[in-house]
């Protein structure tokens, strides 16, 4: 199939692109941008005036919730909510149940997701057997099987002898270490940031050293096994410091961080809603801003939803009784584009944190309308004004803060390998 998408403005930061043209597209990939290639004759002509065109989007955390959790989420729901957000290219965490620890539920994700025909599913692989931290898993198998990396996920490897073990195997074999740094003997309990606010309402807080002290030991070892890292969900400011340094030092290092974390502090505490319960915690407007700071500088090149739909019941209870997490992927574009609009990002750097920088972090052939890329691409309203509510949501959680707002920049159309799989009814 051929297709002509015209007259709209094309924008990839993967090739500093930025202008009104064509993209012409021939057997699942981009043939051309501007000027149509010899032969390309009878495509379907779509005409993007006034709209943009970019690449798919890739979100480095939306969990599927499949196997195991289908009361919150599947694999055809959470990949419809993906695509109707613009989301052409996922990576899904190891927590399902069972664990990703054997290369058949690997397989078995991969599966479903063909047969779903939404956005392109990348598992990642547990780091130890049932997540426990004690006994490694086949990596190798895992890898074969369609991990694009490993990781224990947010579940401690206490003894550091088998986190040691763990990355020089890992780094034998050239594979990537996803981690969520996290001393759990600090945050255990914790439901939100440690500081005034949860003080005033009787939170158990999470102090940031939860976070920075588990950065220095996996620092540190990344240091000592030479293995490739990348260190998901930053939410301080003295992590972007000491990544900074790290990759200042030469280490290959690579970080995200949730686009929640860029938008909201823990002021917002004060409303006592378990809708903006997550982990890492929302913190302050230092942290905040030292990581918008971190993203200019190019430590920290992923920006991701971090999507973690809940049934209703999982958030109808006291702060710190609700379960953690947002649902937020089908609009992670506009609440990215509020970085913009507040003047905190560019919008070249805003979408290479959103396509190509993300896609660079885990290796991921995505990210880019480059000629000879797969066709995988979105046509964007930037200045449609729409409401997202339970009833229009594509997703099946029910969890998110963002419900009921008004949100500017809305997807019109998805492609993944030049096939449409989403427009806007």
């Amino acid at each position: 199939m051929k297709l002509r998408i015209q007259n709209g403005r094309v924008i990839d930061p993967s090739q500093d692109l930025d202008a009104v043209t064509d993209l012409f597209i021939d057997n699942e990939k981009v043939a051309a941008i501007g000027e149509a290639p010899d032969g390309f004759e009878n495509a379907e002509i779509i005409d993007a005036t006034g709209k943009w065109v970019l690449p798919g989007l890739v979100d480095l955390a939306v969990a599927l919730r499949e196997p195991g959790q289908t009361q919150k989420g599947n694999i055809a729901t959470e990949g419809r909510a993906a695509v109707s957000g613009g989301v052409t290219t996922l990576v899904c965490p190891p927590d399902t149940n069972p664990i990703v620890d054997t290369s058949s539920v690997a397989a078995l994700i991969q599966d479903k997701a063909d047969e779903a025909g939404m956005a392109n599913v990348f598992p990642i692989g547990a780091l130890t057997k049932g997540l426990a931290g004690e006994q490694l898993s086949n990596m190798m198998a895992l890898t074969d099987a369609g991990c694009v990396a490993v990781s224990n996920h947010r579940y401690p490897v206490v003894n550091t002898k088998v986190l040691s073990r763990a990355l020089e195997y890992a780094a034998t074999h050239d594979l990537l270490v996803v981690f969520h740094p996290d001393e759990e003997s600090l945050s255990e309990g914790g439901c939100a940031h440690e500081g005034l606010m949860s003080t005033m309402h009787g939170l158990a807080g999470i102090p940031e050293e939860a976070e920075t002290i588990a950065l220095m030991r996996d620092l540190l070892l990344v240091e000592k096994t030479g293995v490739r890292a990348h260190f998901a969900r930053l939410s301080c400011a003295k992590s972007v410091e000491m990544l900074a340094d790290a990759k200042a030092s030469g280490l290959d290092v690579t970080a995200d961080v949730a686009v929640h974390n860029l938008l909201l502090t823990d002021q917002i505490l004060s409303r006592f809603d378990g809708q903006y319960h997550v982990l890492p915690p929302l913190r302050g407007d230092e942290d905040r801003l030292t990581l918008i700071e971190g993203i200019k500088a190019g430590v920290i090149t992923a920006i991701c939803s971090d999507h973690q739909p809940h049934e209703k019941m999982a958030k109808i209870a006291p702060f710190a009784a609700t379960e953690p997490g947002m649902a937020n992927v089908e609009v992670l574009l506009p609440l990215a584009m509020e970085l913009m609009d507040e003047g905190d990002l560019d919008l070249s750097t805003l979408l290479s944190c959103l396509t190509c920088g993300p896609a660079n972090c885990f290796g991921l052939e995505a990210g880019s309308l480059s000629v000879g890329s797969f066709a995988d691409l979105i046509i964007f309203d930037s200045t449609a004004r729409w409401q997202w509510t339970h009833h229009n949501r594509k997703t099946k959680g029910h969890n998110s803060p963002y419900f009921g707002t008004t949100l500017t920049g809305q997807v019109i159309a998805t492609f993944i390998s030049g096939q449409q799989v989403y427009r806007l009814a």
